[in-house]
């Protein structure tokens, strides 16, 4: 299966996976499954980051890397994906989190979130 992580789930495997729900952690360690991060993730951490938010704290070009080297292949943002955003219903209005979800759509990708929001789209979405 393809796993796309949303951005806090990110964040808390760059703190180890002990810090992740264990359902996330147990999809995250089956090797028949396929790990992917998406650019907006990166674009998020680096302005929130900017901002001087706290849970943002980590360096986004060292999770990219740390991203890579683990394995996670980098889903780049395509016209497509930004078109998507238009067909989602208002149910969260985070741009970063609204991405997410079209990219997950158009791909075909599980998103896995945490956040009940994010979890209540409509697709490919599922709450860990």
């Amino acid at each position: 299966m393809k796993l796309l992580l949303d951005t806090h789930l990110l964040l808390w495997a760059a703190e180890g996976i002990e810090r992740l729900p264990p359902e996330a952690q147990a999809l995250m360690s089956d090797p028949d499954n396929e790990l992917f991060f998406s650019v907006a993730s990166l674009w998020e951490i680096v302005i929130k980051r900017g901002l001087g938010r706290s849970d943002f704290k980590v360096d986004a070009r060292v999770l990219r890397r740390s991203l890579l080297d683990n394995g996670y292949s980098e889903l780049s943002i395509l016209s497509e994906h930004a078109v998507a955003i238009d067909a989602l219903p208002p149910i969260h209005k985070d741009p970063f989190d609204r991405l997410l979800v079209a990219q997950a759509t158009v791909e075909g990708i599980t998103l896995l979130t945490a956040d009940v929001n994010v979890a209540t789209y409509p697709g490919p979405v599922r709450r860990v």
